[in-house]
């Protein structure tokens, strides 16, 4: 079985409704890195010295490589990606190898079996 890793840039705000969305597209799990912060092609305004943009998280989900495209279109759905100046983004990248999936290897086997 083959992963894809999604890292997904996304506003604090909208972190759980993301999770939510790519749980119910297929992916089994996801670790949030919380407080990131960055800039887009503009730069943030700031007020003595302070940056006035919210806070960030950073979502990373290990996804079974036929599920990817479906939980990375859903995401940027939910997440307003397209809609919405500077609501994050979400990248995918392919995974040479992983270990410590062996229960959702078990698990994804099925889901993948249905949808090919």
């Amino acid at each position: 079985m083959h992963f894809k890793l999604l890292v997904v840039f996304v506003d604090d705000s909208k972190t759980d409704a993301v999770m939510s969305a790519a749980r119910e597209s297929g992916a089994t799990g996801c670790t949030v890195v919380n407080n990131a912060r960055g800039e887009g092609s503009k730069e943030s305004k700031t007020f003595f010295g302070l940056t006035l943009t919210g806070q960030r998280d950073v979502l990373l989900m290990l996804v079974e490589e036929h599920l990817s495209r479906k939980i990375l279109e859903q995401i940027a759905k939910v997440g307003e990606f397209d809609e919405s100046h500077g609501s994050g983004i979400a990248i995918q990248i392919d995974v040479e190898d992983a270990v410590g999936v062996l229960r959702q290897t078990a698990l994804l086997a099925e889901v993948v079996e249905e949808q090919l």
